[in-house]
């Protein structure tokens, strides 16, 4: 269809197109993106080249190579609670010549905080600083369900659950925070992530304690140890603080919500799969030791952690082999967080885009025979009323599970129904933003500005699957294709280093992102 409406001052006409467009060239798309992990443990990076080709009006991955993984960093620290934004920016700066990568190259990608280290005071100012650098749209994200999810991909759990026709799990367990995955049937079903992870306090080549987390100061509580700074740790308590953290996860393979020192450990709800599982991977920093991957102590419980993990293995399902272990998390941010919209869509002007932290709204849409416009426009203002985006302060995104035929009047009713809806955001010369799973963003965007004469930018695209709470950046039209990358992400950056915010936290951070995304804090 279109990308948008121009005109041809000199003849009158109208046409549709995407600048350089070709349509011989279109039907194959390379697109070069980057994942970057800075974890609470590890910082790295990697290069990954993904091909699309085009069906119908959408396009499918059809190959997915990692042609290049940096070196894995120690996350350097300035203070206890700072990360050390030089020394990250200079090992980065280093890989990508390493890698003989231009930042201008990269065409899509996801920059993800994980663990603990989104805990950090300056978190968030160094994820969007290194964004800005590592590529033409390059999507800061960070939050545990994400976690959950892109380890479970690039772990191969949700590949490997289509092979075993049966649900699998994945346990991603990191320096600060160990992320549970169910997969089933070529999806991940349920996820949940808790404060568990190998470098909950790191250790001297003295043994004292040269750096604690909260969560590390609740488990020596848990065992009658009373844990700080410069305390000694012996080997015999090493083992009990591991032996008590790995009972704490099976607790939550389970589903139960387990406490340490008195607070919750759960980062999000408990898992809710109560079926079989076929099998259980592990990936993350310690999964290295599970499978002998590494043998080398880093004064931190990783060697002693794996081992009472597979201990607790003997009675419970298969342990399987991840395809990716201290590496699945930045190898799914590279290769699965990214979208292509189909080539029905429609953007005006095209400087409208870039656009990035735009809030998803996914109401249930009346899309009868006979579309109310006022019904539409009732369930947009109840879900900006729900998620407080009632304002108007930012773009919204509203998701379009369409259905039925694109008759004018169904399509006339629609987009007055969305525009009415919208008034707030549009009032305020936002654009409209539609995202569908359809194929009909090209006539959608074409009846707002022919018919409707909306003044507004416009950007409506499909072939997109999106879900309320998420976060989406869009990019510029890729080269040659009539389509735009969509990185599809959550934002949740706590502001307090503690534990355990109870996981009922979690929805109520999502909504405190919103609104310091939309007032322009850092």
């Amino acid at each position: 269809m279109t990308n948008e409406v121009q005109r041809d001052h000199e003849g009158g006409r109208i046409f549709f197109s995407n600048t350089g467009r070709t349509f011989g060239e279109e039907d194959e798309l390379c697109v070069l993106s980057v994942g970057v992990d800075i974890g609470s443990s590890t910082s790295h990076l990697v290069f990954s080249r993904i091909v699309l080709e085009r069906l119908d009006s959408r396009y499918v991955v059809t190959e997915r190579e990692s042609f290049y993984q940096s070196d894995i960093l120690l996350t350097p620290y300035a203070s206890e609670d700072t990360i050390d934004a030089d020394a990250l920016g200079a090992f980065f700066e280093q890989q990508y010549k390493d890698a003989k990568v231009d930042p201008d190259e990269i065409d899509a990608g996801a920059l993800i905080l994980t663990g603990v280290a989104v805990r950090r005071r300056n978190a968030r100012r160094i994820g969007e600083l290194f964004a800005r650098q590592a590529g033409r749209m390059v999507a800061v994200s960070a939050g545990d369900s994400l976690e959950a999810v892109m380890a479970a991909y690039g772990s191969g759990a949700v590949a490997r659950s289509i092979r075993n026709n049966a649900p699998v799990l994945n346990i991603d367990v990191g320096g600060g925070t160990a992320k549970l995955a169910i997969c089933a049937e070529g999806k991940v079903t349920d996820v949940t992530a808790l404060d568990i992870g190998a470098r909950l306090l790191v250790l001297d080549e003295n043994r004292r304690i040269v750096r604690l987390e909260e969560a590390g100061r609740r488990f020596g509580a848990e065992l009658g140890l009373s844990l700080a700074p410069g305390t000694m740790v012996g080997e015999d308590e090493a083992q009990a603080l591991a032996a008590c953290m790995a009972e704490k996860l099976s607790e939550a393979v389970r589903g139960g919500s387990p406490r340490a020192g008195g607070a919750d450990l759960l980062r999000l709800d408990p898992l809710v799969h109560r079926g079989d599982i076929s099998d259980v991977s592990f990936s993350g920093g310690v999964a290295e030791y599970m499978y002998g991957g590494e043998a080398k102590t880093f004064g931190d419980l990783g060697p002693q952690l794996a081992g009472e993990l597979r201990a607790r293995l003997k009675d419970g399902p298969q342990l399987a082999r991840p395809d990716a272990r201290i590496r699945a998390t930045v190898i799914g941010a590279s290769q699965y967080t990214m979208q292509v919209s189909g080539s029905t869509i429609f953007v005006s002007p095209l400087d409208a885009l870039p656009l990035r932290n735009v809030p998803v709204i996914a109401p249930s849409l009346p899309l009868g025979d006979d579309i109310d416009s006022a019904a539409v426009a009732a369930a947009i203002k109840a879900a900006l009323k729900r998620l407080d985006l009632g304002g108007g302060e930012s773009p919204v995104a509203v998701f379009v599970n369409w259905r039925g035929s694109a008759s004018f009047r169904r399509l006339d009713q629609f987009c007055k129904g969305i525009a009415n809806g919208l008034e707030a955001v549009l009032a305020r010369g936002h654009p409209i933003v539609l995202a569908g799973d359809g194929d009909v963003g090209g006539l959608i965007g074409i009846h707002y500005r022919q018919e409707m004469k909306l003044k507004n930018p416009i950007v409506s695209i499909d072939g997109i699957e999106l879900r309320e709470f998420d976060y989406i950046d869009i990019g510029a039209m890729l080269d040659t294709s009539g389509a735009v990358p969509v990185v599809i992400k959550s934002l949740v950056f706590p502001t307090s280093a503690g534990l355990g915010k109870d996981w009922r936290a979690d929805r109520r951070a999502r909504r405190s992102g919103w609104r310091e995304t939309r007032a322009g804090k850092p």
